[in-house]
């Protein structure tokens, strides 16, 4: 409640007011700065500031292994990264000396492939040109054998017709007498 406000209470404004308690002479401002010293003392006594320190440190040591750890495992991530770009750019270069490599074993394959193909082929033409000859001397000698044939036949006609039993007669005697002088 708050008290009320009147003539004497305007004229004089500090009346209101109440003396602050105080305790030993202290206020209670006092008193607590008083307490705060006791227990900054009481911490000190027990070491609490070297514990803190202690703790701290303890706590930078901790944080040091694992700046070094993560600082090796860097490391080692980049070790192992160079390594696997050299083996990619090995298997890069691998993959085209192979491909440069069946390139040219399909060049050579190729060349060789047209080599036999001709090669397949004149000998296929010589021997169609063997058959086509063999056919021809084969078809010569027929028609020689025919024509042969027929000049005989003719021949034994014309004989027939232009001689008679003594001209045979005097022809094989001539013949004989003829192989009689040779055989002397």
């Amino acid at each position: 409640m708050s008290a009320p406000i009147n003539a004497s209470t305007v004229a004089n404004p500090g009346a209101l007011e109440h003396a602050e308690a105080s305790a030993f002479g202290l206020n209670p401002g006092g008193w607590v700065a008083l307490s705060m010293i006791v227990v900054f003392a009481i911490m000190i006594w027990k070491g609490v500031p070297k514990a803190i320190g202690r703790a701290l440190d303890k706590k930078i040591a901790s944080i040091r292994e694992q700046l070094d750890e993560a600082s090796k495992l860097r490391a080692e991530a980049e070790a192992l990264r160079a390594e696997y770009q050299a083996k990619a750019a090995a298997a890069d270069s691998e993959a085209a000396e192979i491909l440069a490599h069946a390139r040219a074993e399909a060049d050579q394959i190729l060349a060789k492939a047209k080599d036999d193909t001709e090669q397949l082929v004149k000998r296929r033409q010589r021997m169609a040109e063997d058959k086509i000859a063999a056919a021809e001397r084969a078809a010569i000698a027929e028609v020689r054998a025919k024509a042969a044939d027929a000049a005989t036949k003719a021949a034994a006609s014309l004989i027939a017709q232009r001689n008679d039993a003594e001209t045979d007669k005097a022809l094989v005697d001539k013949a004989i007498a003829a192989l009689g002088q040779r055989l002397n």
